[in-house]
């Protein structure tokens, strides 16, 4: 299953150095999906050659402008451009009235449907699904309601082993129920167990979005195991204080969360306007946690193949 998530914008308060305010798209099977839609996110969407046209679902974290800015132009240019197909957004109750509002003093009425859910800061919740995976929000702990997001995979079904498959001559018909675990009668009535025929499905992967929050480990147990978490770190350690003040993590803390997690790999994002360079960021999140990279604009980060 192709799962991946490109950056758009890790920058926190204020585009700068070239960084923009926090976006990202995932890519799970061909379908787009974006999270959090900070301002300039068109541009960069059109600088890496993402279609917006192709995203369905919309996640937005928390109502801090870096990280919305950007959605009513989005919007407004999918209905410029003739969209038809509905689109889905996930967000704050009042993110809805921010739009409505917007578009009623531009005197603008969406050719598409808008599909909203309010998104509950208070507890976990399923808020998406369908064949491929699911997405929860994660609870966090920041300024004003925040949510993150969890998008898992769905366990797939057995792997049909060709060349046993070709061997029995297997008809094509039984494909469906032998990957679902079932064992195969041949018509001299000999009996193939299951396990003979196929191969498990790998483990499902799961991608784990932490926006602002305050370091806190009443979310760890959500994201236990997380293929690839991306955490925000908007500072150095050395700026605990400020983190503490502001409801923000650094980067040796969101190591820290990936370490007690169980985290395979992690991403650190956000990262203060004090910064011009950011290596100093990675370097100290890796003396925790050597899988740590920077979700750097244009990059591409693979969670499955």
């Amino acid at each position: 299953m192709k799962f991946e998530v490109t950056i758009l914008g890790s920058s926190s308060a204020t585009p700068i150095y070239n960084r923009n305010p926090t976006a990202q798209v995932l890519n799970i099977n061909e379908h787009l999906y974006m999270v959090d839609c900070g301002e300039g996110s068109q541009q960069q969407m059109m600088r890496f050659e993402i279609k917006a046209s192709r995203i369905d679902c919309i996640f937005i974290s928390h109502l801090h402008g870096d990280h919305y800015l950007g959605l009513v132009g989005l919007l407004s240019s999918l209905h410029l451009n003739g969209r038809k197909k509905p689109m889905n957004l996930f967000g704050p109750a009042p993110l809805i009235e921010i739009i409505e509002m917007q578009l009623k003093y531009s005197e603008t009425t969406l050719q598409y449907p808008l599909i909203f859910k309010a998104t509950n800061a208070e507890k976990p919740e399923q808020i998406f699904e369908n064949y491929d995976f699911t997405v929860e929000t994660i609870p966090l702990l920041h300024r004003i309601a925040c949510t993150g997001f969890i998008f898992r995979g769905k366990k797939r079904t057995r792997k049909l082993i060709k060349e046993r498959i070709d061997e029995l001559q297997v008809p094509v018909a039984y494909f469906s129920a032998i990957k679902a675990g079932r064992d195969y009668t041949a018509p001299d009535g000999t009996v193939y167990a299951n396990d003979s025929l196929t191969i498990p499905p790998p483990e499902p992967k799961t991608y784990a979005y932490c926006s602002d929050t305050l370091y806190s480990a009443h979310y760890f147990e959500q994201i236990k195991g997380a293929t690839l978490l991306y955490h925000e770190a908007t500072f150095m350690h050395d700026m605990i204080e400020r983190a503490r003040d502001t409801y923000h993590t650094t980067a040796l803390q969101a190591a820290d969360v990936a370490i007690k997690t169980g985290a395979e790999r992690l991403l650190i994002g956000h990262f203060s306007a004090r910064y011009k360079t950011l290596n100093d960021l990675l370097d100290e999140a890796r003396t925790v946690f050597p899988e740590t990279e920077l979700a750097t604009e244009g990059k591409t980060f693979i969670i499955d193949e």
